[in-house]
């Protein structure tokens, strides 16, 4: 979410053109899945570009969030996109918590949510060791595509974009 969809880190500090501001209510920035770490807190305010949600459908893919929103995308960030209602990947006691091996702590449960099948993953934090984590305990394709933070995944024209 933070990072693909939210371009948090734009060098101005500025809402980036086509990008609505919206203001998160104190029930929002406060996860509503048990275990979520308590100094996890969520943002005041995204940046969301609302076109983006037809871009996504439009790529043919069966989407979900592999957010540490978990549930709370369908309910906060969905409709400013118009998406309808999509699965998620459930971090469970993976969420937020850092690995002494380096991999991401959405990699595996990513992979295991996958069940064998091929699968894209677009974050603004994977790493090699995601890479490689994937490779050797996923059989089948999988695609990392890294983003920017200060860019987002969709450009102006609706494609993937590296930044």
């Amino acid at each position: 979410m933070d990072g693909p969809l939210n371009p948090y880190a734009t060098p101005s500090g500025t809402c980036p053109e086509g990008y609505t501001t919206v203001r998160l209510s104190a029930e929002a920035r406060h996860p509503s899945t048990v275990g979520s770490p308590r100094s996890y807190r969520r943002p005041e305010t995204m940046w969301l570009n609302p076109a983006h949600g037809q871009a996504l459908l439009a790529l043919g893919f069966e989407l979900c969030w592999a957010s540490a929103w978990m549930s709370d995308a369908n309910r906060w960030i969905g409709p400013v996109l118009s998406l309808p209602a999509l699965p998620f990947v459930d971090f469970g006691e993976a969420l937020m918590n850092e690995r002494p091996d380096g991999v991401h702590w959405k990699t595996a449960p990513l992979v295991a949510h996958a069940d064998g099948r091929p699968f894209v993953w677009v974050d603004d934090e994977q790493t090699d060791a995601d890479h490689a984590h994937i490779t050797i305990t996923h059989p089948v394709q999988a695609l990392l595509h890294h983003v920017s933070a200060c860019v987002g995944s969709l450009d102006r024209q609706g494609g993937p974009s590296c930044g």
